[in-house]
């Protein structure tokens, strides 16, 4: 009696087992239902970095269907108000919808949630297809294409501080650290510590977890100075493809921490007395061409685009640090004696400088800007800290000396002060109407203007401390 001769099974498409991105919506669509995907989260960054958009059915997703946000949707403010228009700040007169475009190389699960749910990041266009100025996704992407058109690639790797901290439902009542697993509150002056790590090793877990399922890599993680303070690296690559991951690690990271019974904050200064939070940006430029690093010599040594670039970030980073410090509370971490830098000054392997060299060899010099905090939208940061080191390496602006000193010592603060001065120099400076686009800077200077009216309605504990029985 003969065998049965078996038909060769065809081979299993490699991107359905691929953790995130998909070529095609006919690939997302044997995607999602091998996934059993029921529904498909279609989400973009406003321009505070929240996560806005529409749900839908996983089988429509895959259809004709056309997504449609108003535009108003990005001239809000972070508490949910429409500011005045003031200066070039105008809303459309009609409130169109701005079309959402998904981007099916960000396409992922979405973890923490019980239905099999699916994400993908979406870019914003107008009614006639053209991208939408004012919206964060884009404005990264008009600085990169800038780099582009010169023949340069820049390449990033973020660094994200966050704060562990008790829930809150009561905000006139100050935050304090969690209990961690020995029972007891963890303490600040823990920079680096295994132990204090360990203290939320559950939580911890599961940011690796779902991280994993959404194929966002991650490069280090460690316990910062502040009470149960961490901070999380990522690998260097693409400015895009990185914002997209900050973007959603915060959400990661919240959603890991509320399944514990705690809040993740992205607070610059979430608790007084305690180190601030910060988005360290590294950066470098690679030749498109050949590859190399347009900040080192063929013989190794630092090249003139190098201090071009760090000429640019002295000379443009005051101007654009409303990007990278948003909101009032932003300024509270960069004041003196409280760690982060509150100067413009650069140095070989010295933290206490706005912009940083870190010690490495001629194929990975790059620098490291240290005033953006971690409220900021990971995207406005990266595109501002960027666009100011384009413009020194075009415009050929050269930096001052290094510096070897702790330049935090003197009191010295040579950056706006708060959010109306750091407004006032970010619309003043004329190169980022060209950068960035006029219409951005129209709108997130209004955006801007608005927020601080509104903290202006809010009386402080200090205020009630000190004036109340005094003047």
């Amino acid at each position: 009696m003969g065998l049965t001769r078996r038909e060769p099974q065809p081979e299993r498409p490699h991107f359905l087992d691929a953790r995130r991105g998909v070529r095609s919506m006919a690939e997302a669509g044997e995607w999602l239902r091998a996934r059993g995907i029921e529904d498909v989260e279609c989400i973009t960054p406003d321009l505070a970095g929240v996560a806005r958009g529409k749900m839908m059915p996983g089988k429509k997703f895959t259809g004709n269907t056309s997504l449609a946000l108003p535009s108003a949707l990005f001239m809000h403010t972070i508490s949910g108000e429409y500011p005045d228009e003031t200066g070039e700040f105008r809303y459309s007169p009609n409130d169109g919808d701005l079309k959402l475009v998904p981007d099916l190389s960000t396409l992922s699960a979405v973890p923490w949630e019980t239905d099999p749910t699916a994400q993908v990041i979406c870019d914003l266009v107008d009614t006639a297809g053209e991208a939408v100025a004012y919206t964060p996704r884009n404005v990264l992407k008009r600085v990169v294409s800038l780099y582009h058109e010169r023949g340069w690639t820049p390449i990033v790797a973020p660094e994200i501080e966050f704060y562990l901290v008790s829930k809150n439902v009561d905000p006139d009542y100050p935050l304090t650290p969690p209990i961690g697993r020995s029972g007891r509150q963890i303490s600040g002056g823990q920079a680096y510590s295994i132990g204090g790590v360990n203290e939320f090793d559950e939580l911890i877990d599961d940011i690796y977890h779902f991280s994993d399922a959404q194929g966002l890599e991650i490069d280090t993680l460690i316990h910062e100075d502040g009470a149960a303070q961490l901070e999380i690296n990522l690998r260097h690559g693409d400015p895009v493809e990185l914002a997209d991951q900050v973007f959603m690690f915060k959400r990661t990271i919240r959603e890991a921490a509320l399944k514990h019974d705690i809040y993740a904050t992205f607070m610059a200064k979430p608790i007084q007395g305690q180190p601030g939070s910060a988005l360290h940006i590294h950066q470098s430029v690679v030749d498109r061409k050949h590859g190399h690093n347009v900040f080192s010599l063929k013989d190794g040594g630092p090249s003139p685009l190098f201090f071009h670039f760090l000429g640019g970030m002295q000379r443009y980073v005051p101007a654009a640090l409303v990007m990278m410090a948003p909101y009032v509370n932003s300024y509270r971490r960069l004041t003196h004696g409280m760690s982060a830098p509150t100067n413009n000054a650069w140095g070989y392997d010295n933290r206490t400088t706005a912009f940083r060299v870190p010690t490495s060899d001629a194929s990975s010099r790059r620098v490291e800007n240290r005033l953006p905090s971690s409220d900021t939208n990971p995207y406005l940061a990266l595109a501002a800290s960027l666009a100011c080191g384009w413009l020194g390496m075009v415009n050929g602006v050269e930096p001052d000396q290094p510096t070897d000193r702790t330049v935090n010592e003197d009191g010295v603060i040579s950056l706006p002060r708060g959010l109306l001065e750091a407004v006032a120099a970010f619309e003043a400076e004329e190169a980022f109407h060209d950068v960035f686009s006029r219409e951005f800077v129209g709108t997130y200077a209004g955006i801007k203007r608005g927020e601080f009216e509104t903290f202006m309605q809010v009386i402080s504990p200090w205020e009630r401390e000190f004036l109340l029985l005094n003047v």
